[in-house]
Parts: C-alpha cells; sequence; structure tokens
C-alpha cells in the first residue's frame, strides 16, 4: 500500500461513524465521515456553474476483496475509477440534511497503480433540483483494510474547457453547458496521466465531515449563507440504473444561413436571426451513422427522433475538425416541417466545440427528451455523425408493473403512463423532468399512489416524506416544491408583490395526506417521525390563518398562496369552497387519525373539531339548498349573473362525507354530466372526480375518460408519456411527460378497488367495477405482498380470480344479488352491495353474475 495509507492506518484516522441521533423524535440514520475533509480547488471565489476535476492516486499490492465508502458533493458529481464511470449523483437534497451515496469501487481496481477521479459541478444559481448550497467534495473508502479520504493530497483542476460562471439556461435550470474539447485534460481519470501545473493540492476546509458542505468555510460570495444546523445522513433510496437506448431515425434535416453569429443567437435568441432550406444532407452510412458535407459558410442541421420519451443523457460521436462547434438541442415534442431549428423549449441546448478528429460528446446533466438535434457549424470537409443514444437513468423499483387489459386502447394508455412514471419518478418525485424537475405536494404527490401500488415501492415515498417536509417555514406552512429554488425565489419576489406564485398552502394540506397514505400503505409511524411534528406546525399556522368567518380565506395572505388548480376557476375567490372543504377533509380523516396513530388523541380531537367547524363554515356559505349542492360563487350570484361549480369541490364533497345529510346526487349528477357550468380540473387534478365517480359505483364514467380524454392524447401516441394539460402542443413549453396519474391509480382503486382498510394492509377493500372489460390482469403491490386480480368475462358471467396476501384480511365487496360460497361481513357500508370477509393466504376464483 501507499505511504498515503500507512500513514493513515498508524492513527490519523478514525473509521467512519455511523451513528444515531434524534431529529424531531425520530432515529435518523447520520454519518460521520471524518477524518476526511471537505475540499475544493484553491480559490477565494466560485462562480455559478463552475467544474473542479479531482484526482488521487494510490497503489495496490493486489485487488482488495471490497473497496466500499461514501461520496457527496454539492452540487452534482461525477465518479470514475481507473477511466472508467461509475456513478453520478448525489440525489437533490435540501442543504442542511444531504444524503452521501454508497460507492462500491471493487471491481474497477487491478494491482499496480490506481486513480479515483471525480468531476464535481456547482450550480451556484438556483435549480429545480437545489435551492441553495456551497461548493465541495466529500469522500470516504474504506479500501481492503485500509481508509482513503479526501484530503489536500487529492488533487485538482480548473478546467478551462468549461468557462466558470456561465449564465443560467432557464429559471429553474442552472447548467447552460458550453464544453471545448481543445481545452480539456483528457485522459484526467486515468491511471497513466501525467499531472501539469494546472493541478493544484486542493483546499481542505476545517468544518466536520459530520456537517454538510452549506456549513464549510470554501468560499460562498453570491448568496453569503452558511450553516450551523444539520447533518450528513446516508442515502435512504438505492442509487439509480442507467441503460442504453439507441436513436430511432434520423427525421429530417436542414442547412441555416445565419444573418447573425449563431452565438449571439443562442445567447440572447436574437429575432429574424437565420434563413432555412431544407435538405437531404446526410448520407446514411450504415447503422446509426452518417455523412454531412461542409456548405460554404451554412450550418448544418440535423432532427433525431426516439422511439419514447425517457430522461437520460443524449449522447453522440463526432468526426470533425478542431473548431467545428455542435449546438445539441433537445425537446419533447416537435412537429417535421415546423421549427428548423427546436430552441424552443427553455433554451435546452449544449454546446460542444470540438477537438481534432475523434469527439464523443454527453452533457453532464440529464434531460427529458424525445428528438435530438445537432446543429453543427465552423466546420469544412466532410463530417462524420455516429453512435447517438441515450443513456437512460431509471429508479430500480422493486417491481415491474403487471397490469393487462383486454382493451387496446386501454392498454397503450396504462403503458404510458408506466413510461411516464419512470420519467417523473426518480430520485425526487417531480412534475416535468424537462422544466421544473421540483418535487410538489398537491397534484405532483398522487403519482406516489402508483409508486406504492404498481411498482412496490416505499422507500422513495420515505424520502418524499422527509425531503419535503423540510421545507417547512418558519412560519408553519410548506414550501410547496422543496428542495428547490422555485419557492425560495417566490418568497423574494412576493415580499415586493412581483409575482403571483407563493408557496402553495394546499400543497401543504395535500402534504398532510400523503403523511397519511404513507401511514396506511406501509403501517410505519417512523418515517413519519421527522415530518409529523412539522403537520402539527403547519396546522397551529392553519388555526392562526381562519377569518371571522370560520373559513380559510383564499385572497390577501401575504406570502403564500392558494392555488387548487389553474384552469377550473374563473376567479379566485371561487377557490374557497374547495380550499376549505379540502383542508377539512385533511383535518377529519387524515392528520387526525395520524395523531391517534402517534397516541396524541387530545391533539386529534382538537384537530379533528378545527375540520368539523371548516366544514360547517362552508356549508353555510357555499351549501346551496335549492341547488342541493356546493356552489361556488354562491355569495356572488347575483352579479356573477348564474352558479358557478368545480369538480374539485363536488369530489371532495362525495368522497369525504361532505354533503349535508348525505345527499350526494346532484353533485354526483353534476361530474357525470359536466354542464358549462363546471369547471373542470388538469389532468394531474383529474383524480379526483375520477375518486368520487369510483367510490359512487360511477367506473362507466371514468372508463369513458380514460378511453377518450386520456387515450386520446397526442403524447400517448407520440411519446408513450401522459402530458401536463389537455391539450399540449409540440415545439414549445408544453410538457409530454407530466406527473399526472389518473389511469394508473383508478386500475388498483378503481377497477380492482383494491384500498387499505387498515394501516400496512391488515384489512383491505377489493370493490371491483369491471364495466365492459372482458380480460383483466392486475397486480397491486403491498407492504404485506402482491394482490393477484384477474377476471374474465363480461357482465353475466364473469370469472374473477384472487391471490390474498398471508396475514391480511380482503373485504370483498360486490352486487348484492351474488351468491358466493365465502363469509358475508355483518355489515356492508354501501348501499345495495354485500361484503365477503376472505383470509389471507388464499387464492379463489369465484363466478359472478350480476358485478
Amino acid at each position: 500500500m501507499s505511504n498515503y495509507f500507512n500513514k493513515i492506518s498508524a492513527g490519523l484516522l478514525l473509521a467512519f461513524t455511523l451513528c444515531t441521533i434524534n431529529c424531531f423524535g425520530q432515529n435518523t440514520r447520520v454519518l460521520d465521515l471524518s477524518p476526511a475533509k471537505w475540499i475544493w480547488y484553491p480559490s477565494d471565489r466560485v462562480l455559478q456553474n463552475t467544474f473542479v476535476l479531482f484526482r488521487k492516486e494510490f497503489n495496490l499490492n493486489s485487488v482488495p476483496d471490497s473497496a466500499t465508502g461514501w461520496i457527496l458533493a454539492d452540487s452534482r458529481y461525477q465518479l470514475f475509477v481507473n477511466g472508467q464511470r461509475v456513478q453520478w449523483g448525489p440525489a437533490p437534497f435540501d442543504p442542511r440534511w444531504p444524503e452521501a451515496d454508497p460507492v462500491n469501487i471493487t471491481r474497477y481496481l487491478h494491482p499496480g497503480k490506481n486513480v479515483i477521479a471525480c468531476q464535481v459541478l456547482f450550480y451556484g444559481a438556483g435549480d429545480g433540483t437545489s435551492p441553495i448550497g456551497k461548493a465541495g467534495l466529500l469522500c470516504k473508502l474504506k479500501i481492503g483494510n485500509n481508509y482513503m479520504v479526501s484530503d489536500s493530497t487529492w488533487q485538482s483542476c480548473l478546467p478551462k474547457s468549461w468557462p466558470a460562471g456561465q449564465y443560467k439556461r432557464f429559471f429553474l435550470r442552472s447548467l447552460q453547458e458550453e464544453f471545448d474539447a481543445r481545452l480539456f485534460p483528457y485522459g484526467w481519470n486515468k491511471e497513466s496521466f501525467a499531472v501539469t501545473d494546472d493541478w493544484l493540492s486542493s483546499h481542505e476546509s476545517e468544518t466536520s465531515a459530520a456537517k454538510p458542505s452549506i456549513s464549510t468555510d470554501i468560499p460562498d460570495y453570491q448568496w453569503q449563507v452558511y450553516g450551523v444546523n444539520g447533518n450528513i445522513r446516508e442515502r435512504s433510496i438505492p442509487m439509480m440504473v442507467e441503460n442504453e437506448v439507441p436513436v430511432k431515425q434520423l427525421t429530417e434535416s436542414a442547412w441555416i444561413t445565419w444573418k447573425r453569429p449563431a452565438e449571439e443567437y443562442f445567447d440572447v435568441m436574437t429575432k429574424n436571426a437565420y434563413t432555412a432550406e431544407r435538405a437531404n444532407i446526410a448520407h446514411n452510412d450504415g447503422a446509426n451513422s452518417w455523412t454531412v458535407p461542409s456548405n460554404g459558410n451554412k450550418a448544418a442541421v440535423l432532427t433525431f427522433e426516439f422511439k419514447e420519451q425517457c430522461v437520460g443523457w443524449p449522447h453522440f460521436t463526432i468526426e470533425a475538425p478542431a473548431g467545428t462547434i455542435v449546438e445539441m438541442l433537445v425537446h419533447e415534442a416537435h412537429q417535421p416541417g415546423k421549427d428548423v431549428l427546436i430552441n424552443t423549449h427553455f433554451q435546452s441546448w449544449t454546446r460542444f466545440v470540438c477537438k481534432t478528429g475523434v469527439n464523443t460528446f454527453e452533457p453532464f446533466d440529464f434531460e427529458s427528451l424525445r428528438w435530438v438535434q445537432l446543429h453543427i457549424h465552423n466546420y469544412s470537409g466532410n463530417i462524420k455523425i455516429s453512435d447517438i443514444g441515450i443513456r437512460r437513468r431509471q429508479y430500480p423499483f422493486p417491481a415491474k408493473p403487471q397490469i393487462a387489459l383486454s382493451d387496446t386502447t386501454l392498454q397503450r394508455l396504462i403503458n404510458a403512463a408506466e413510461n411516464t412514471l419512470y420519467n417523473s419518478a426518480q430520485e425526487t418525485v417531480v412534475d416535468g423532468m424537462a422544466r421544473e424537475r421540483q418535487q410538489y405536494s398537491g397534484d405532483g404527490s398522487h403519482q406516489l399512489h402508483v409508486v406504492y401500488q404498481t411498482m412496490g415501492d416505499s422507500r422513495l415515498p420515505a424520502r418524499f416524506i422527509k425531503t419535503f417536509s423540510q421545507g417547512q417555514t418558519t412560519d408553519g406552512y410548506f414550501m410547496d416544491s422543496w428542495p428547490a429554488f422555485d419557492r425560495l425565489a417566490r418568497i423574494m419576489e412576493r415580499q415586493v408583490d412581483l409575482t403571483s406564485w407563493g408557496p402553495i398552502l394546499d400543497h401543504s394540506v395535500g402534504f398532510c395526506f400523503d403523511n397519511y397514505y404513507y401511514y396506511m400503505y406501509t403501517g410505519d409511524t417512523v418515517g413519519l417521525h421527522e415530518s409529523f411534528p412539522r403537520l402539527l406546525k403547519f396546522f397551529e399556522y392553519l388555526k392562526k390563518t381562519r377569518a371571522a368567518d370560520n373559513l380559510l380565506p383564499v385572497e390577501n395572505l401575504g406570502i403564500p398562496s392558494v392555488w387548487m388548480d389553474h384552469v377550473a376557476y374563473q376567479q379566485q375567490r371561487h377557490k374557497q369552497c374547495a380550499f376549505n372543504l379540502y383542508t377539512s377533509a385533511m383535518c377529519i380523516n387524515a392528520l387526525a387519525p395520524l395523531c391517534r396513530a402517534f397516541n396524541q388523541n387530545e391533539k386529534a380531537a382538537e384537530i379533528e373539531q378545527f375540520g368539523k367547524e371548516l366544514l360547517e363554515a362552508t356549508i353555510k356559505k357555499y351549501w346551496s339548498t335549492q341547488e342541493q349542492t356546493f356552489v361556488v360563487n354562491l355569495p356572488w350570484l347575483a352579479q356573477e349573473g348564474g352558479p358557478r361549480y368545480c369538480d374539485r369541490s363536488l369530489s371532495t364533497a362525495i368522497l369525504f362525507n361532505q354533503c349535508p345529510g348525505g345527499n350526494i346526487t346532484r353533485s354526483l349528477e353534476l361530474l357525470v354530466n359536466r354542464p358549462p357550468q363546471l369547471g373542470i380540473s388538469y389532468p394531474c387534478n383529474a383524480i379526483w372526480p375520477a375518486w368520487a365517480l369510483s367510490s359512487s359505483g360511477r367506473m362507466d364514467i371514468v372508463l369513458k375518460d380514460l378511453r377518450t380524454k386520456w387515450a386520446g392524447m397526442a403524447s400517448v401516441r407520440l411519446n408513450n408519456t401522459l402530458q401536463e394539460d389537455w391539450i399540449c402542443y409540440p415545439d414549445g413549453p408544453s410538457q409530454w411527460s407530466h406527473c399526472a396519474q389518473t389511469p394508473l391509480i383508478m386500475m388498483h382503486q378503481g377497477i380492482a378497488g383494491i384500498k387499505p382498510i387498515t394501516a400496512g394492509y391488515k384489512t383491505f377493500q377489493i370493490y371491483p367495477q369491471l364495466v365492459d372489460l372482458n380480460a383483466v390482469d392486475i397486480t397491486t403491490n403491498t407492504i404485506a405482498g402482491p394482490i393477484v386480480f384477474k377476471s374474465s368475462g363480461l357482465l353475466g358471467s364473469r370469472k374473477l380470480s384472487l391471490g390474498i396476501p398471508i396475514g391480511t384480511t380482503a373485504e370483498l365487496i360486490v352486487d348484492e344479488r351474488e351468491r358466493l360460497s365465502l363469509t358475508k361481513a355483518d355489515v356492508s357500508l354501501i348501499p345495495g352491495k354485500t361484503t365477503y370477509i376472505i383470509k389471507g393466504g388464499t387464492k379463489l376464483t369465484v363466478l359472478l353474475r350480476h358485478t
């Protein structure tokens, strides 16, 4: 072993400590990586979008049985060992509580000289995955019986290939990457690399390796932030997996003549900067290879498409003269023959400058895309393009989706929903990866239902609960996207009235539901120990905001705002009915039950009473005795000329028994018939009427919607994804892979009707609503094991086969006319239905004639 190892082993290194601390009542595993040091390039200023290369050489007499440890960087790192890519990370984090990634480099080592190399990017400017931070790299490895830690013996380089201080791409994307291959120290991550004077000893921070980088003395001239609290935690989810996806085809090409410099256009999007002529300018040399000639000063544009939209790192190889410039543009959706340059999606481009010969390029940060375009200029002679593909990244869910339907239209929709989930549920559970990449509660967290039930995973929801709760403000409400830059910026803007977007209070309400669902799906309260006290603090905030009429306001709230939906309402004041019904339902049906799970019965009673008072006040102001439903503009009916309804308030009232006297007839009628006066939510919130309709036995309406509105989405046909809005257009800002998951949720909770009744699926319901489906095969994954649900045949003669996990009890709800050889429950809560009890460990098939 090297002298470095021997010195460490002699006594200067303490074994890494995995300890347990009390954090908001939770036993949280944290890491002390001492005596590793936070390191950075030795400098007194760190510019935004700065890349630093780190390398550490060491010798091995033989390959050890094990070489494992931890690595963490702010903001992102790419780890290599002996020139081979190992992994990319870390997962987005609150700067006070980052999670270090586990590392296993055993298979990359060999006897003799080895090198660990790490390329680190510091965003500096806010990003959808990074609210704020300070630069740094921290690494601790146990190689055999010896340790290696990041310290000043690691060499660092500030490569000129990336301009430090590069401007932001977009409000919520930090890195607008420009890479010059002529200035890059190729081979830097390999053993044979000869270190030059550009490599300096790294700066060591004196801050403890048990503290996050936000606490270090590494310079932060932009924000002047520092941290005194927090700790480093062990990564709570598995590392992402990466798979190669080949390009489908070269779809179109063109020549561009620039009237203004191309660089100026990409900097500021100069209007009328070019003219274009479409032509077949590339010669196909075979599989995934094309030759493109030069054409004077004209630039070549090649537009490629992939089979479906996915998230990952697009890459290509180009053989070209030194100085050839390639802007690689990516897009979710493009209409061939429309825009020649697809620079219409939040400046989603990366610039590469070629060295002589063969160059292989891949951006540092990942993208969400189906289209890749190469804009090639400043070259002469023939150039060759090849090996276009995507290194796709996906979360390694423990189960594969198992949903098979005889209806081909629905099956195509389900396939698109599954692909969408792979794109949106990764290390964080986001809305859309192409724009915000932010973790939302409310409309965004509905997808957690299918993370549990379709993918069989509870670790990702547990991380969501923990990390989202960390974004609580001192007032008590939650920043509705966290960890992310968005709401930090909005709070500043709201102070001087520069935006209508404040932290969304209804997302805070939704987050209480997220915690409750976690408990119901898993039966676990330990995973809520960090978030639960924060929920109670939020409740205290709600109490303070209630007005004299006992209702929560939706206007003039100061910093936060109430959103509910952006298309279902004509005026902000129309949201008060739905917001108060929603909050009342949360108090009574989510937060109070959670309090009881934590043995806080007095608090549960207080919260429940608060919810009842909200409901009473909402009924008083918005329940129409004439209409026998909630009318969202009832106080202003005369001046507005007619009633307005919203699908959200109607759905909430049905689901949580909020209609006086249990009278849901009119509310259900409105959801079924949808008159023009009914405000209809955008796709992410469409789960609410779907839940209400299916719970009321109207799965026929839900299936009709799935076959028409959902399956008719352009994104389902073109991208194998679910789009953000009911109508989306290519070559624009629309999100074509968003997070709406009504189709998958309805497979489990609508068609199969599977929901936990008691926490952890100790008891659960199966309420089949198969309508006209001839064959259905759905596996619902639970913490207790998979629930198998299969049916064949149509109404009148339908076989239903069930597999019930051991240790559970199922309550099968069917038409009261069915005669099954099963044990009946004493009562059935649904009129016209009979409930049968099925013990766990059972596999059975029954014949249904009326269900």
